[in-house]
């Protein structure tokens, strides 16, 4: 007689085993671009925190192999290298994983469909047109950043899965997880309020500064964040001069290719400014004041008879900034608006919550945790 529960508890035990190991997922992380990690590795985090199979991150190879290997270090991450689009699709074909993530467009996703689901997951929730046209070839999912541009995407894309998740790429901050840069490791003074300028590569205001703008704001750390391509294309050179002239004053730093996450900067600044970026809504979200630098420097193809392309180039939630941030139309209205959101930092508080929840979605933090419930749940 005793037997009998022995052998029903074996059983039990076995079936619970089998339908724990048939409910483990596998996931592959495109990256084809570095700046894509900040938004994927909460999401990777959590699922590790699951324990609920296995998750691989596939590099292209770049420029900064090197840095991207120190990267993969310090994060621990399973990864593998790829020299191509062509080849990584080789790769996927092979794995025949159950998610892949991509930041962007994916040029086989119909290959990719055949063996595997797939996730669009954006790094940013900024303004350009290309944030909404990116969904032109749809992917299984996508991971949308509040209930207005769920709905705007559907409207666009009546067939496409959008699912409204959040911003992932804030979760550390708002769990308290990410406690910001050490200042005095930066060679700033931690006794002085810090702004970041977060500049993006175009249309950008970086040209639109002047050279000795550090000189202006001597009472303050300043922390320069650009984007990406700032710091790695030929094309944009001269910016790379215009900054690295910057980064020689004694109250700046000038962010390196390998400070690829715009999170610790902006969990430690005070005040960010910026200008055609998702950084304007990313720190709104945070409640922090925020300087809209609406003074670009625009090729001539944009100007004039050709202000069209801009337009073009930049979709109706650029209208928005004016309500999330302080527009500063110039250099000399950007000073003093510097000045008067230190002093009054919540002035702003009520409008800065609305339109951050409207344009980056829930800000509780969760929004990792509802990806990855996502994927477990629809394997």
């Amino acid at each position: 007689m005793r037997r009998i529960p022995i052998k029903v508890s074996i059983l039990h035990s076995e079936l619970r085993n089998r339908f724990m190991k048939n409910n483990n997922i596998s996931i592959l992380f495109d990256v084809q671009e570095l700046y894509y990690l900040p938004q994927y590795l909460p999401v990777y985090h959590e699922f590790l925190k699951r324990n609920k199979g296995n998750a691989t991150f596939v590099f292209h190879h770049g420029k900064f192999d090197k840095i991207i290997e120190s990267i993969i270090k310090s994060e621990n991450l399973n990864h593998t290298w790829v020299q191509s689009n062509v080849q990584a699709n080789e790769f996927y074909q092979n794995q025949k994983a159950d998610w892949i993530f991509f930041g962007n467009t994916f040029p086989f996703l119909n290959q990719i469909h055949e063996v595997s689901k797939s996730i669009q997951l954006g790094h940013g929730v900024g303004p350009k047109s290309s944030y909404y046209t990116k969904s032109d070839t749809p992917t299984t999912v996508r991971f949308v950043e509040g209930e207005y541009r769920t709905n705007r995407l559907r409207n666009i894309y009546p067939d496409n899965n959008f699912v409204n998740v959040g911003f992932a790429k804030l979760d550390p901050i708002l769990n308290g997880d990410m406690v910001g840069l050490d200042l005095n490791a930066l060679d700033l003074d931690p006794t002085k309020k810090t702004m970041v300028y977060a500049p993006t590569f175009y249309p950008s205001s970086i040209e639109r500064f002047p050279k000795n703008f550090p000189k202006d704001f001597q009472d303050l750390n300043i922390m320069i964040k650009p984007h990406y391509f700032s710091l790695s294309k030929d094309k944009y050179k001269k910016q790379r001069e215009l900054l690295e002239h910057w980064s020689q004053y004694d109250n700046v730093y000038l962010a390196k290719v390998d400070d690829y996450s715009l999170v610790p900067f902006m969990a430690t600044a005070d005040l960010l400014m910026s200008d055609a970026s998702s950084a304007i809504i990313e720190f709104a979200a945070l409640d922090k004041p925020v300087i809209w630098c609406n003074f670009l420097k625009l090729r001539w193809t944009y100007r004039g008879i050709f202000s069209y392309r801009l337009k073009k180039r930049m979709d109706k939630d650029y209208n928005e900034y004016s309500k999330i941030a302080v527009r500063s139309d110039s250099y000399d209205i950007l000073k003093k608006n510097v000045k008067e959101q230190l002093l009054n930092p919540a002035s702003l508080s009520k409008d800065r919550l609305h339109y951050a929840n409207k344009l980056a979605g829930s800000l509780d933090g969760k929004a990792s945790e509802r990806i990855i419930d996502y994927l477990l749940e629809n394997k």
